[in-house]
């Protein structure tokens, strides 16, 4: 593969860590990439997701707490690496939301594209949908980890 960097959507990242459907194929992607991305912001969601998942009882408080620490330590080791989120990007993400009036974009959605276009990555990588969107808009190369209703 290139030395394309990937900026990995929050949606995308949990199939590294949790057992859910696209998990291999994410896996599979993923170890073939030079540079996978991610933002300070993407580490608060992945903490909301693993507490949201533990609240279901999908995962006990050992399992979250380890799989937090193995991100962590992906992070730390430099198999993930971390994006600067500037106070400009504020201002960039009100615009996407201003030039994407057709989709429904959200604010966290919009700031991690902002960090994206910001730090020049090539890609994002995501299992949902309506960011998938947003960021084909932008003219970002996506790869989708969910089956979006499209015969791509």
């Amino acid at each position: 593969m290139s030395d394309e960097s990937w900026y990995l959507d929050t949606s995308a990242l949990a199939k590294w860590y949790l057992n859910e459907a696209g998990s291999d194929e994410f896996s599979a992607w993923i170890q073939g990439i030079d540079r996978a991305t991610i933002s300070e912001l993407t580490e608060t969601e992945m903490r909301c997701l693993l507490a949201r998942r533990r609240r279901m009882r999908q995962l006990d408080c050992e399992m979250e707490a380890r799989i937090f620490s193995t991100f962590q330590n992906d992070i730390a080791e430099g198999h993930l690496s971390r994006l600067v989120m500037t106070s400009d990007c504020f201002g960039v993400a009100s615009r996407f939301i201003d030039r994407l009036p057709h989709v429904p974009l959200r604010t966290l959605d919009a700031l991690h594209l902002a960090v994206a276009q910001q730090q020049g990555v090539g890609g994002i990588a995501t299992a949902d949908c309506v960011f998938a969107g947003a960021a084909e808009n932008l003219k970002f190369k996506v790869l989708r980890f969910a089956d979006c209703g499209r015969a791509d």
